[in-house]
C-alpha cells in the first residue's frame, strides 16, 4: 500500500486551521473562540441553544452545521479525538441565552465523559444542560442495546430538526430534548468501506482491504464492521444495506422518510448517483415514501473510500421542522 499523501501544513495546527477555514467560508456568520478552538454563530433570540463537538476529520460534521437552522456552537477536537471540557464550557458560555443548553453529539466514550464534566461545571453556574447522544449506527450494537450504538451520519438529521425547533419555533429545553430523542429513535444508518483512511501523522492506512473486498458496517474511525465480503454489484450492495436498515427500526409500507446518501470521503459523485438511484428503487419497492433526499459529504472519515445510508422516519412534527430552511456550510436547504 502506497504512503498516504496529505494537503496539510503542520499536523499540530490542523484543527485551528480548520476553524479558520470555517470562519472565512462562513462569511461573517461563524465566529471563532480562538484559544479554545471552537466556533459559534451569533444568537440574537432568547432561545435554547444547541452545542455540539467531536473530533476533526469528519467534516462537515460537526462544526460545519453551525448556522441558521442548524446548531449554535461546536467545539473542535483534534483529528478523531474528543474536544476537552474547557472547550465545551467556554463555547456554551459564549452562546447561552438564559434558556439552557442542549448538548447534541455522537455516542463515543471520550465525548460523553467530557460533555458530562462540562455539564456539571455549567450547572454550578446556573446553566442547565441536557444531553442527547446520536446512536444511529445499526452495525455497532444490536437493537436491544441501542444506547451502546455509535453516532454517525444520522446526526445531521438531529441537527436539522433540533436547530429548526430551537431557532424557528423556540422550543424550551425539555421539549427540545424530547424532540432530539425522538429524532434519534427514528434514525438509522449503515456504512460500507472500500478502503481505509490515514491519520494526518500516520505513514499507513488505519486498515486495509483486499483488492476485491469491502467491509460492511464500518465505523467512521475505521471501527470493525459486520463482515468483509467480495465487492458485489452496486444494486446488490445497496439492496443489502437498505434491507438491514429497514429491518432494524423497522421501517414499513406507508412510512415517510428522509434519505441521506453520505460520502465517507473519496467516492466520486458519479458513484453516489448510481447508489442513490438504487436507494430510491429499493424504498419504492417497500412502499416507503421519500420526503427528501440529500446526497454528498455529511459525515466523513478523512479520505476513506465508501459511503453510508441514513434513513429518518418522519411524523407530522418532524416533517414540519425538517421543512424549515437551513443555511450552514455542511447543509443548505
Amino acid at each position: 500500500m502506497h504512503k498516504p499523501k496529505k494537503i496539510f501544513n503542520h499536523t499540530d495546527n490542523i484543527r485551528s486551521e480548520i476553524m479558520e477555514g470555517l470562519v472565512y467560508a462562513g462569511m461573517g456568520n461563524i465566529h471563532a473562540l480562538q484559544e479554545y478552538c471552537a466556533v459559534y454563530r451569533t444568537v440574537t433570540d432568547a432561545q435554547t441553544v444547541i452545542v455540539s463537538g467531536g473530533g476533526s476529520g469528519h467534516e462537515p460534521t460537526f462544526a460545519g452545521f453551525v448556522g441558521e437552522g442548524g446548531i449554535d456552537a461546536c467545539a473542535l477536537g483534534e483529528v478523531f479525538t474528543s474536544p476537552s471540557p474547557d472547550q465545551i464550557i467556554e463555547v456554551s458560555r459564549a452562546v447561552h441565552q438564559g434558556q439552557g443548553v442542549l448538548f447534541l453529539y455522537g455516542n463515543y466514550s471520550g465525548d460523553g465523559m467530557n460533555f458530562d464534566i462540562a455539564a456539571e461545571i455549567l450547572a454550578e453556574e446556573g446553566i442547565e444542560c441536557r444531553t442527547v447522544r446520536a446512536t444511529d449506527d445499526i452495525a455497532s450494537a444490536p437493537p436491544e442495546r441501542m444506547s451502546d450504538r455509535r453516532g454517525v451520519g444520522g446526526l445531521a438529521f438531529l441537527y436539522k430538526l433540533a436547530g429548526a425547533a430551537a431557532q424557528f419555533e423556540h422550543y424550551d429545553l425539555p421539549a427540545l430534548e424530547t424532540l432530539a430523542q425522538k429524532a434519534n429513535h427514528n434514525t438509522r444508518t449503515i456504512g460500507v468501506a472500500l478502503s481505509g483512511c490515514a491519520l494526518p501523522q500516520a505513514d499507513a492506512f488505519n486498515f486495509t482491504l483486499a483488492d476485491n473486498e469491502i467491509e460492511l458496517g464500518i465505523g467512521i474511525h475505521g471501527e470493525p464492521g459486520l463482515c468483509r465480503i467480495p465487492l458485489p454489484h452496486t444494486d446488490e450492495l445497496v439492496g443489502m444495506m437498505i434491507a438491514r436498515l429497514c429491518a432494524d427500526l423497522p421501517f414499513s409500507r406507508g412510512d415517510k422518510v428522509c434519505v441521506c446518501v453520505n460520502n465517507l470521503g473519496a467516492l466520486s459523485n458519479t458513484e453516489l448517483m448510481v447508489i442513490t438511484r438504487k436507494v430510491g428503487m429499493a424504498l419504492a419497492e417497500r412502499g416507503i415514501h421519500s420526503h427528501d433526499v440529500q446526497v454528498g459529504h455529511f459525515c466523513t472519515s478523512l479520505e476513506m473510500s465508501g459511503f453510508s445510508l441514513s434513513l429518518l422516519r418522519l411524523d407530522d412534527e418532524m416533517q414540519r421542522l425538517y421543512d424549515y430552511p437551513i443555511h450552514t456550510l455542511g447543509w443548505r436547504k
